[in-house]
């Protein structure tokens, strides 16, 4: 079975980034020029993915706009000549099906994909994390799909991190023969950690997944988090795995450090302004 939905998480408050998201989902914050929702959907959709579901919540309605088409906008782009303006506009919106589903009244990673469940059901799907971006040469969803229309092997997507950052992700502990997944260790110190390898929020999952997850119970801080049931899914001896980006990298964009670091790496690989501004970085003091 193709791969043509995905769940993307978007219901998270952008604490770390207030008060720059007091008004504005963090999902919307731009990446030079284009929100960090946009760039994650280019990425899904030069996959293959047809219907983008994303799990919201009451504050969201900026996101929903920006893919929906602006009328008054575009008619005052055609006014204006400004044609390549236009066709971008117009195309936002029509690059997927867009579903927007309210999450449900529970904390945890995990929630998003129940709440989409019934219109998942039955069918392998893409999990995603809204303020997650994988810059690379080749869309890393697509990668992931690609494998996954070979073998239906079920994954998550890893990078690994330097040893002194072990403690502040999720780090995957894998048979490094067959990259089968054995478990997921949640910040585990130096000590600890099995390998370096983080998680991060690109996943392949299926109905039985949600099946799972639907028994699961409530993890720290009393949340309901998908490792968990993805933990349990290879308890019961099934077979999932993990997969490293190629020829790209993962930038996560919830704080606000990492969010520039990812805004300057997509700003000075532009052709219009990335030598101009690594040259005014150069000469910064």
């Amino acid at each position: 079975m193709k791969i043509k939905k995905a769940v993307i998480a978007v219901a998270g408050s952008g604490t770390r980034l207030l008060p720059a998201t007091k008004s504005m989902p963090k999902e919307m914050l731009p990446i030079v020029d284009k929100p960090i929702i946009q760039l994650v959907v280019e990425e899904l959709v030069e996959a293959g993915i047809e219907d983008i579901i994303m799990v919201t919540k009451w504050d969201k309605k900026p996101l929903e706009d920006h893919f929906d088409h602006s009328w008054a906008l575009e008619h005052a782009l055609k006014e204006a000549g400004k044609e390549d303006y236009l066709k971008e506009i117009k195309r936002i919106a029509r690059m997927a099906n867009y579903i927007y589903i309210r999450q449900a009244p529970q904390y945890g990673n995990g929630v998003p994909v129940l709440s989409a469940a019934s219109i998942v059901k039955d069918e392998p799907f893409v999990f995603v994390w809204g303020d997650d971006l994988v810059k690379s040469k080749v869309s890393f969803t697509k990668q992931m799909v690609e494998d996954y229309e070979k073998s239906e092997k079920l994954m998550i997507g890893v990078q690994e991190v330097p040893k002194d950052q072990v403690n502040r992700y999720g780090i995957v502990d894998i048979d490094k023969d067959t990259k089968k997944l054995k478990g997921i260790i949640e910040k585990p110190s130096i000590k600890e950690a099995p390998s370096q390898l983080a998680d991060f929020g690109r996943m392949i999952l299926n109905q039985e997944i949600i099946d799972i997850l639907k028994e699961t119970p409530v993890g720290k801080g009393n949340e309901l988090w998908i490792v968990d049931a993805i933990t349990e899914y290879v308890r019961r001896g099934r077979d999932f795995y993990v997969k490293e980006v190629e020829n790209g990298e993962w930038l996560t964009t919830g704080d606000p450090l990492n969010y520039m670091k990812a805004s300057l790496k997509y700003a000075v690989e532009r052709e219009d302004i990335g030598e101009e501004l690594k040259d005014f970085i150069r000469r910064l003091k």
